[in-house]
């Protein structure tokens, strides 16, 4: 008889890590940094020898500043940037720059198409959740646009091509963000999914972002919804993407349109792997015919040319189903060895809806196992086996010997070097108020020949690099000393395109530091303060300008940067204009620094506070949350659209803006709100409105805010 289990004891809710999703999976793959090397970036022709491929990477200037193509890219579209990773990766993200080139660039790609591939023969075209595949580009030479791919990609390669709308010269630059998709899945064949018909209304349940083949009511040879990292809800008629169908969220099966009591999915490796576990999310609202899958059968094939396994039952007891709630289930699969696994998930209910399948295994490392077939000769000698034996062990301690040895030289190295950063430090200004961890703008002196520090720049040769140093005072507290390390250990997780980047520590010596990245333009206030807003009519005088979609552009980078922290449910506190630097990165510089200390008062007994920048619950009741950082962002976005111009409140007292704060907590319609500044359409007005909403549960999250500006309020003028 076949094996089974039953899922009485390990039928749990997950608290195991999950596989990547969008929110999260936001690394850069290394165009910006150098870590993908020249020969892994090609493209269909350039231009010149300086404007080949190789110089297509985002925010540097080699060569003449980007990748421009030799062909018209009108109307033939067949010229591409291609970026190879060798291995697949799920790809959330992307950048695009013009040519800026030191001010003399003028081309750059207003609009493009992505395509990628998994095996570098078979090419797909990437389309939105509404079947669109030309993505918006850049509007200018210099400032960068990311481009949240939704859904998401696994791909090995990618190609970037530039349209345009008549003959024109077009240079391009780009970043792919991403990270390793470590799960090894290909493919995955299943039935089509059905539309349930639900009062009167259809709902769609099809895989809509499959991008395999279609056939005879089967989906074979790609990937989709099934592995996009997005779980759905409880009410599977509620989705997470903003303008899409009821039921987008899951891929749902009829048992009588099925016309078979289980639903069958065939799963595809690249290479053999050991399994330990699937992890299944599932809707189970029965009041509507749907429930969980109550039996699971499993076959395992460790090779392609190789017999399927005796099947694997799994049952699920359905006294723990009662619960309307989806929910993700855990399966034990016993450590099977497969390349390609067939799960057949039986029907327990009317309906079967999945939102995600995801695999715990481990690759399977190549062991000599002999063929099937073949005859294998046995050797009688026990004095050669103890041998063989004697002779690996000792090799083995050898080697373990010379690694021991080799490893104290390089760390005797590493920390040598260590030493060499104080000595190549050259502090510019000190930017300090009274605190306990001042910063210090600094330069580092060839910054190349110290590989203790991770940059994420390509610095020219003997040109110094401008940085952010943060030291503990000696005279610290031990309370001060822990909450410097956990900034630390908090700053090492955060690696987003929009998010100041820790580039090194010191924590083996007093006094603490930590190395942050700067940029030579500065922060986002001093660079709009000296700027006047670009006119429909043009420029009124020689001032700098900005225009308002900059600005848009701008806010939605802030947005994207915040979407990130919240994810990880990390809060900021500071948001401000002061605390982003120039090309969109959000740090926490603002209190530090003298420049800006009129914008923070100090409260009795307590540090000091952006009180302009706070919500009135962080005010009154010192609660700092998601949602007040997405207060701090509307008084942010106004002060963009404002130019930087004026404090918020500038015609208030510190002390009036703390009773203002008294007065939203009262909720008698007394309360003072930022004006519309006026260049601001009034639809983003309201946006600002809703964040600083009396009620924190009502104020929108900051993916809500980042659609709204990157999809709506570019169009308003």
């Amino acid at each position: 008889p076949p094996p089974s289990a039953s899922l009485s004891e390990p039928l749990l809710l997950l608290s195991q890590s999950r596989p990547p999703t969008p929110p999260q999976c936001r690394y850069a793959l290394g165009m910006e940094d150098g870590t993908i090397p020249d020969s892994d970036v090609t493209a269909s022709s350039a231009w010149s020898d300086s404007t080949e491929a190789k110089h297509g990477r985002l925010s540097t200037g080699e060569g003449d500043g980007a990748w421009c193509p030799a062909g018209a890219v009108f109307p033939s579209e067949s010229e591409y940037l291609q970026v190879d990773l060798h291995r697949l990766h799920f790809l959330a993200l992307v950048g695009t720059q013009g040519r800026h080139a030191d001010g003399h660039g003028q081309e750059f790609t207003r609009n493009y198409r992505l395509r990628y591939s998994r095996d570098g023969v078979k090419w797909l075209t990437w389309t939105d959740h509404w079947g669109q595949d030309v993505v918006s580009g850049n509007q200018n030479t210099y400032d960068i646009v990311l481009k949240d791919l939704g859904p998401p990609i696994v791909a090995r390669m990618v190609r970037f091509y530039p349209l345009a709308d008549r003959v024109m010269s077009v240079c391009l630059r780009v970043e792919l963000y991403g990270c390793l998709w470590d799960d090894g899945l290909e493919a995955y064949t299943a039935p089509v999914g059905h539309i349930m018909h639900l009062s009167g209304i259809p709902i769609n349940l099809n895989d809509s972002t499959y991008d395999g083949s279609t056939e005879h009511g089967m989906q074979f040879g790609g990937l989709g919804q099934l592995c996009d990292g997005v779980l759905g809800g409880n009410d599977f008629t509620q989705t997470k993407e903003l303008r899409v169908w009821p039921g987008y969220d899951y891929v749902g099966w009829s048992r009588e349109a099925l016309g078979q009591g289980s639903v069958d999915i065939e799963f595809h490796f690249k290479l053999p792997r050991i399994f330990n576990t699937m992890q299944v999310h599932s809707n189970n609202r029965h009041t509507q015919g749907v429930r969980v899958f109550n039996k699971v059968e499993c076959q395992f094939k460790p090779g392609i040319l190789q017999p399927w396994s005796s099947p694997l039952t799994l049952d699920v007891p359905l006294e723990d189903l009662k619960d309307p709630s989806s929910r993700t289930i855990s399966l034990p699969l016993g450590a099977r060895p497969a390349q390609i696994l067939r799960c057949k998930f039986y029907f327990a209910d009317r309906w079967l809806l999945i939102s995600e399948i995801t695999f715990l295994s481990d690759p399977e490392f190549a062991t000599n196992t002999p063929r099937p077939g073949l005859p294998v000769a046995k050797d009688d000698s026990s004095n050669t086996a103890i041998l063989i034996g004697c002779l690996v062990g000792i090799i083995l301690l050898l080697l373990a010997v010379i690694a021991v040895i080799l490893w104290r030289q390089y760390w005797k190295k590493l920390l040598s070097k260590v030493s060499q950063l104080g000595r190549r430090l050259v502090c510019v200004t000190e930017l300090v108020v009274e605190t306990l961890a001042p910063v210090h703008l600094c330069e580092i002196e060839n910054p190349q020949d110290l590989p203790i520090l991770e940059f994420p720049f390509n610095v020219r040769k003997g040109r110094p690099l401008l940085v952010a140093v943060k030291i503990l005072r000696p005279d610290a507290s031990k309370n001060a000393r822990n909450d410097f390390l956990k900034e630390v250990k908090i700053l090492s997780r955060l690696k987003d395109p929009n998010i100041i980047r820790l580039l090194g520590v010191c924590v083996s010596n007093d006094p603490l530091c930590m190395v942050t990245e700067y940029m030579e333009c500065g922060d986002l206030n001093q660079y709009l303060s000296h700027r006047v807003l670009l006119d429909k009519t043009g420029p009124s005088n020689d001032a700098p300008t900005v225009s308002y979609p900059a600005l848009i552009s701008m806010a939605s980078q802030i947005a994207s940067g915040m979407k990130f922290l919240s994810s990880l449910n990390f809060v900021h506190r500071d948001l401000a204009t002061r605390n982003c630097l120039r090309h969109i990165k959000i740090a926490d510089f603002g209190m530090s620094r003298n420049l800006y200390a009129g914008d923070y008062y100090r409260i009795q007994g307590r540090a000091v506070l952006p009180i302009r920048w706070m919500a009135w619950e962080c005010i009154l009741m010192g609660k700092f949350t998601t949602a007040s950082d997405v207060w701090a962002f509307g008084v942010t976005l106004w002060e963009m659209l404002s130019v930087c111009q004026e404090q918020p409140y500038s015609n208030l007292t510190d002390e009036q803006v703390i009773d203002n704060a008294g007065e939203f907590f009262r909720d008698q319609s007394r309360q003072v709100y930022l004006g519309r500044p006026a260049v601001c359409p009034q639809g983003l007005y309201e946006l600002m409105l809703s964040c600083w909403n009396r009620d924190c549960k009502l104020r929108p999250s900051f993916s809500d805010i980042h659609s709204f500006l990157t999809e709506d309020a570019m169009n308003m003028v």
